[in-house]
């Protein structure tokens, strides 16, 4: 019997997540299907009630979900539960599970780039979800010193605020977003939408030299921020490998098999240079 998988949203119509997930079902020449869902934040509950009940074995969760998926939920692994965010849900027998796939993905992203999880110094560009995710990942270290930087210094203090308690053996700072001084980091990660247009003005960058690596969130283009880390002498690079990592952690809790890694990243990477 074909299985079936999703990822609701809305709106749902960019999303590389089925043509992913297909090319990793055929490459693995599995008899499952994943489909879109655009799904209105009215009827939520009432679709996921209603693919529960027909049978779904797992879908994917992206905005404006991603929060309002979780009172739905039976459990939640640790990750999900410490950030509050669901991206990821497997069900089974009418139970559902939900997972964040945001840590995972990047640390599975910075690995690829040579980085290995250390007590160290890194910025966040960003105070949003994935931040938030992106700053719980990094101070599993103790001692790492993270400066949260944001436009909105009122979001980046909760950001802050959510954090210290948890992580009381990190330091947690927070900074205008412009200008940005990474003199002294060891890590810069962008987690914001800065750069997904062709003409985004990145912020004024101040620092940035080769011990410093870079990673963008971004995943729909080789962003100027990447471009210029990668003339200053950096190791840099975009989203397109946590996007997969995320991708294939949600396959192997679907299918308990490890996910085609390779067939998932040319997939994504096709229909990008098909869409540029």
């Amino acid at each position: 019997m074909t299985r079936v998988f999703g990822v609701l949203g809305h709106p749902i119509g960019h999303s590389l997540s089925p043509l992913m997930h297909n090319a990793a079902f055929a490459a693995r020449r599995l008899d499952g299907i994943y489909a879109p869902f655009d799904v209105p934040p009215a009827v939520f509950a009432e679709v996921v009630r209603g693919l529960v009940a027909c049978g779904i074995s797992g879908f994917n969760v992206t905005v404006p979900h991603k929060e309002t998926i979780v009172p739905l939920l039976d459990t939640l692994v640790r990750d999900a539960r410490a950030l509050g965010a669901v991206n990821a849900v497997v069900a089974h027998r009418g139970r559902l599970t939900g997972h964040n796939t945001d840590t995972i993905g990047l640390m599975g992203a910075l690995a690829e780039l040579g980085w290995r999880p250390r007590r160290c110094t890194a910025m966040i560009l960003g105070a949003g979800g994935s931040a938030k995710a992106v700053a719980w990942v990094l101070t599993r270290a103790p001692g790492t010193h993270v400066i949260v930087a944001n436009r909105r210094l009122d979001r980046a203090q909760r950001l802050a605020e959510w954090l210290r308690p948890l992580r009381p053996r990190c330091r947690i700072e927070v900074r205008p977003l412009e200008p940005v001084d990474v003199r002294g980091c060891d890590l810069l990660v962008n987690a914001t939408p800065i750069g997904m247009a062709h003409d985004a003005d990145i912020p004024l960058i101040r620092g940035l030299g080769s011990r410093v690596m870079v990673y963008d969130l971004v995943y729909n283009r080789t962003t100027a921020l990447v471009r210029r880390a990668r003339r200053q002498g950096c190791v840099a690079a975009n989203g397109v490998s946590m996007l997969v990592y995320q991708g294939a952690a949600s396959f192997e809790w679907w299918w308990h098999r490890r996910a085609p890694i390779a067939a998932m990243r040319r997939a994504v990477e096709r229909a990008l240079r098909y869409n540029s």
